[in-house]
């Protein structure tokens, strides 16, 4: 596929570089970041943050009308030394990795019950995941859970969602210094489930952050995640998967706030759509702030539009502040599929089918190689197959 600008009928891809801007990433939202759901409009869809979300399908949790009368079964699975809470809001490392920057983030942080917070000791090195799933039963609820690593060590942690419910979240990421968190975040829930999520990343003086984001099930998935650095020589990676379905609505809209020196970033999104109003959207940000000399950043998404009737919306951004910079750049390709590729596997005996998947896997291939946990890898394998039988 070509770099940016190669748009197809049925769907939309922008970007823009601002250098010196008076404006930043954050002020471009419709309202302050807050804790309090009241410092929020009740979003009508033409803001810039909510202008591709089909607000009507949130079930209230945009305007205040949603009832936490839902059911969650949160289990987590912690090898030794990994400790669990069950905390109240007054708990100092809620909330401490980012501010809610819309209404429904706010609602979810204003609305949950107990924070489930989760531990790993300095210097602890797993060599076994932490393994959380989250299961809906219905009806809605509003979720806050705490993942904090202390200094130096090392950690993966595999965030599973099924079931059906309506949920808003937020989930914090507190990483250490010199420490190592990769992040795989699952949403496979049944068709009708709506989840709503922000998730912040507050990376430590050179410590790394990965983070694996990826999205199959559900009618409406709007995921935020945002990182920002608490010292210099952080470095941060954002992976994303995602197949769209008929009807389905997924969003996935980042934010990487450059602002600290000597720091990196580097985020990969891909996906697939096929069926009539499949819908995805990626937005991708980048601040590089004044203070934030050194940072190398990069940032690209791409996509697969399987049939007709599937739309793409793309829009990469990044904003510099300071020329002090080792490198920053972003692309953006949507497409339809590669008939060069396709031609030439079957000039070699292979059928047409075959070669359908065998191109679909290779495209995703370098993101479900960044999990590392084979049996997670051979989930999502599954069900990346069990969509391509759907397609063909």
């Amino acid at each position: 596929m070509a770099e940016a600008q190669n748009i197809p009928v049925g769907s939309t891809t922008a970007g823009s570089i601002a250098v010196a801007a008076e404006s930043t990433v954050a002020t471009r939202m419709s309202a302050p970041p807050s804790y309090d759901v009241a410092d929020f409009p009740v979003p009508h869809g033409r803001e810039e943050e909510w202008r591709f979300t089909p607000l009507e399908r949130l079930r209230g949790l945009q305007d205040g009308t949603a009832v936490a009368d839902g059911r969650i079964r949160t289990e987590v699975y912690t090898p030794a030394g990994v400790t669990q809470e069950t905390v109240g809001r007054d708990d100092p490392r809620v909330g401490r990795a980012g501010t809610p920057v819309d209404r429904v983030a706010a609602q979810a942080y204003t609305s949950f019950e107990k924070a489930s917070v989760v531990s790993v000791p300095k210097e602890t090195v797993l060599t076994e995941p932490i393994r959380i799933t989250v299961h809906g039963q219905g009806g809605t609820a509003f979720v806050h859970q705490v993942i904090e690593l202390g200094a130096f060590a090392e950690a993966v942690v595999v965030i599973d969602h099924t079931g059906d419910a309506v949920v808003a979240a937020n989930v914090d990421f507190l990483v250490g210094d010199g420490a190592k968190l990769t992040v795989v975040s699952v949403q496979d829930w049944d068709a009708k489930a709506v989840h709503v999520a922000q998730h912040n990343a507050l990376i430590g003086r050179d410590a790394s952050f990965k983070s694996i984001v990826v999205t199959f099930g559900g009618d409406v998935v709007r995921l935020h995640p945002r990182v920002a650095y608490a010292g210099p020589g952080g470095e941060a990676e954002l992976f994303g998967l995602y197949f769209t379905d008929k009807g389905q609505h997924q969003e996935h809209r980042l934010l990487v706030d450059h602002n600290a020196p000597h720091c990196k970033s580097n985020a990969v999104y891909k996906g697939a759509l096929q069926g009539d109003d499949a819908h995805a959207v990626w937005i991708g940000d980048v601040l590089i702030r004044a203070a934030a000399e050194g940072t190398d950043t990069y940032e690209m998404n791409r996509n697969l539009v399987l049939t007709d009737g599937a739309r793409v919306d793309s829009v990469p951004n990044l904003e510099i502040e300071t020329g002090e910079i080792a490198g920053a750049g972003h692309a953006s390709a949507t497409g339809r599929f590669d008939d060069e590729q396709l031609f030439y596997l079957m000039s070699r005996g292979i059928p047409q089918i075959e070669a359908r998947r065998l191109v679909i896997r290779g495209f995703f291939a370098e993101l479900v190689q960044q999990i590392g946990l084979p049996d997670v890898e051979e989930r999502l394998l599954g069900k990346i197959e069990a969509e391509l039988e759907a397609s063909v």
